[in-house]
């Protein structure tokens, strides 16, 4: 059924998923990103059911890539897409690994102003190339994100992985600025529901 968050309107299901299509943790990060979106060039990595892509078309980004594995997550992105009023024409929907995606996109000069990354903690879907881990795989995720991030650009990387650890080498290597004290609303303070930093090549 349909419910509002900050004007938009999203598709959720209460019956046939663990998760519901919108994780309310993060609506202050997807108000962050509308704030952010005006003009930019948009990517959501592990895009789910779109809600960060919905809130950055709000925002009037200028086109946007949604990728994700998953083609009923994509699909179900594409429906939230349409109740808002966007179309697919200007907000691509991109079925694929996020790892080769990454690398192909590098490889075809690709370069967006605002990326969003939200992997899940841990996947061994048979559809992926290789088993994800974010405590492991975290550095290769954002390293890819930011060969792909114009010089003045922002990543918003973020996981619910309890006991996450940030590879030190990531804030040594970009600018990067924890944010969750922020970003987690009041009513999920009684505990941690992710940890969500920004990142740009800006030291």
């Amino acid at each position: 059924f349909e419910v509002t968050e900050g004007g938009l309107r999203f598709l959720v299901n209460l019956d046939s998923y663990l998760d519901t299509g919108l994780f309310l943790d993060h609506r202050k990060t997807r108000g962050l990103v509308r704030d952010m979106a005006a003009g930019q060039r948009f990517l959501n990595l592990f895009a789910y059911t779109g809600s960060f892509t919905v809130y950055a078309a709000s925002g009037g980004a200028e086109r946007s890539e949604s990728v994700d594995l998953s083609n009923t997550y994509l699909d179900w992105a594409g429906r939230n897409l349409r109740l808002n009023g966007f179309d697919s024409t200007q907000h691509e929907l991109v079925r694929a690994d996020a790892f080769a995606y990454l690398d192909g996109a590098a490889r075809a000069g690709k370069e967006f102003d605002l990326i969003v990354l939200d992997p899940p903690s841990f996947s061994n879907s048979k559809r992926m190339r290789d088993v994800l881990d974010v405590q492991r795989d975290h550095p290769r995720l954002i390293a890819g994100c930011m060969r792909l991030l114009s010089s003045r650009g922002t990543l918003l990387f973020s996981t619910n992985r309890r006991q996450f650890e940030l590879d030190p080498a990531v804030g040594k290597t970009w600018g990067c600025e924890d944010i969750h004290q922020w970003s987690v609303p009041e009513d999920f303070r009684s505990r941690t529901m992710h940890r969500c930093w920004r990142l740009g090549h800006q030291r």
